[in-house]
């Protein structure tokens, strides 16, 4: 906004010094017609100063012409941009699709551009020289948009693609994937170990559990001669010395049991729809699940922070093992020439292909806000960008005829 105003008031005032230099020059004319007997110079100045009126005159009309009536006259052909701003959004558009926005345009262009070096270059020294103020830009612009969002709109937009992603995930195959990878792999086994560990764990301290139970269950007769602890111990003993021997022996029949019974949960995850139908069924129901929504809302929470602080501190993400891994990323771009070119063609065929996708989009979106615009914010805008430019055409248009109507004058002397 500050810029804007700067550049408003820089054209007031190249626009005062051309006002003033047509006005000086039509005094300049009174003064030397009005001395024009008292010396033969005189008739040089009268002929610099009419001629210099006649060019700032027709300048001022010519610049005045292009975005309003001069002098509020409805003079035919007068206020071609306001009045002609649709065509020349079209014109605008239509020249960026077939100058900028083309497949061939663009192709050409990526061709000579090493995207792949120029990353290089930046990861392995991301603080030099311009790059370094560059990156310190993009970081806080990075930061400015991540806080100018609208937070509880693109979370919800994000946990709403996270669930969507994890809906369609057909788990059950992936599932019994794994657990053939693993047992044939043989790391069931650790798996099956701490299962009869914790197993022996729980026996040993519920024991007193169990012989209560043992013990209420017992008919009066066993409880009366004592054979209920001795039944209930006969079983804690067992179940004992069955864990200890799975644990020890891999080829035990109960063990080998456990193990067939993964192999068929893995085929049947693999190939039973029922049992597919069924993981679904759980994968939704923990999806739905109020932990499992508090838990993806985390989620984008702690990836928000974390981008923050690495926009407010760029230095810092670039430091430890992982500004190591960066910049032995770079190094590889910088000496592999043949990695440089699949980097090169793959981001040509990425632009090349968001151009061929989009490029329609963007030239749309241009005609489209053009139209929009009404003629007073073209003008304004318009002048705004080049009414300096503008106005120098009409100071150099007033010295420019000046100098010709002084040439013809002189000519004329010379010739009678």
């Amino acid at each position: 906004m500050a810029q804007m105003a700067e550049q408003a008031e820089v054209n007031r005032r190249i626009y005062a010094v051309a006002t003033g230099l047509l006005i000086f020059m039509a005094a300049l004319f009174l003064v030397a017609r009005y001395f024009a007997e008292i010396h033969p110079a005189m008739g040089f100045v009268q002929a610099f100063a009419e001629a210099a009126m006649v060019g700032g005159l027709a300048d001022w009309f010519a610049v005045t012409a292009l975005f309003r009536h001069p002098l509020r006259l409805p003079i035919p052909h007068t206020a071609i941009i306001p009045h002609n701003k649709d065509r020349i959004g079209d014109a605008l558009a239509n020249f960026l699709r077939n100058n900028f926005l083309t497949p061939a345009v663009v192709a050409r262009r990526m061709r000579g551009f090493d995207l792949a070096g120029a990353a290089g270059r930046f990861l392995v020294q991301p603080n030099a020289g311009m790059e370094g103020r560059l990156r310190q830009g993009a970081s806080r612009l990075a930061a400015d948009m991540l806080e100018a969002m609208d937070q509880q709109r693109l979370g919800g937009m994000l946990k709403g693609m996270l669930v969507q992603r994890l809906s369609a995930l057909n788990l059950a195959p992936l599932l019994g994937q794994a657990l053939e990878a693993a047992m044939r792999e043989g790391r069931h086994e650790p798996l099956i170990d701490g299962a009869l560990r914790w197993a022996s764990r729980t026996l040993d301290a519920q024991a007193d559990t169990i012989r209560a139970m043992v013990h209420e269950r017992a008919g009066s007769i066993l409880r009366w001669t004592g054979l209920d602890e001795t039944l209930s111990n006969a079983i804690l003993d067992g179940l004992m010395k069955l864990l200890v021997e799975m644990q020890d022996d891999r080829a035990h029949p109960v063990r080998l049991r456990a193990f067939a019974a993964l192999e068929k949960l893995s085929w049947r995850l693999q190939h039973e729809p029922e049992m597919q139908a069924k993981i679904e069924r759980i994968r939704d129901e923990i999806i739905a699940n109020p932990a499992m929504q508090r838990w993806i809302d985390g989620l984008w929470e702690q990836a928000r922070e974390a981008m923050l602080r690495a926009a407010r501190d760029p230095q810092a993400v670039l430091a430890g093992r992982f500004g190591e891994i960066v910049k032995q990323l770079g190094s590889g771009l910088n000496e592999d020439a043949e990695l440089r070119r699949v980097v090169n063609r793959f981001a040509r065929r990425g632009v090349v292909g968001l151009t061929a996708n989009y490029g329609d989009k963007i030239v749309s979106l241009v005609s489209e806000t053009v139209h929009g615009w009404d003629a007073r914010t073209v003008t304004d805008r318009l002048e705004h960008t080049v009414g300096r430019d503008l106005q120098y055409i009409r100071i150099n248009g007033t010295l420019v005829g000046g100098l010709v109507g002084l040439a013809i004058h002189t000519a004329d002397v010379l010739l009678h």
